[in-house]
């Protein structure tokens, strides 16, 4: 019975093969109206996690970096774990020597 009321009130769990259709349909029209190539925004998602683990330890496994649309505007969404720092996963700070080098 309370499948019933969670079907008539749209509570239904979304993880069947229709949610995942309709999630990857509205990838693709974010992605055809942002105009930008998939190689062009996977390359900027690696460079976004990149400089963030720069900073901070990040649970690289858990990372979701999506484009969506809401209302009529493209967002680019990041959800990011972050880890607890520990000497072992403790980003490394830039020095003023490897600064100097990167702006070369």
């Amino acid at each position: 019975m309370s499948s019933f009321w969670e079907r008539l009130l749209g509570r239904r769990n979304q993880t069947g093969s229709g949610s995942v259709a309709k999630q990857r349909l509205q990838l693709v029209l974010v992605t055809d109206r942002s105009e930008l190539p998939p190689e062009t925004i996977q390359r900027m998602k690696d460079e976004i996690i990149a400089v963030i683990s720069k900073y901070v330890p990040i649970a690289h496994d858990k990372v979701e970096i999506n484009l969506e649309q809401r209302q009529r505007d493209n967002w680019l969404v990041a959800d990011i774990p972050l880890l607890r720092a520990t000497p072992h996963n403790a980003p490394v700070e830039p020095t003023a020597e490897s600064s100097a080098a990167d702006d070369a």
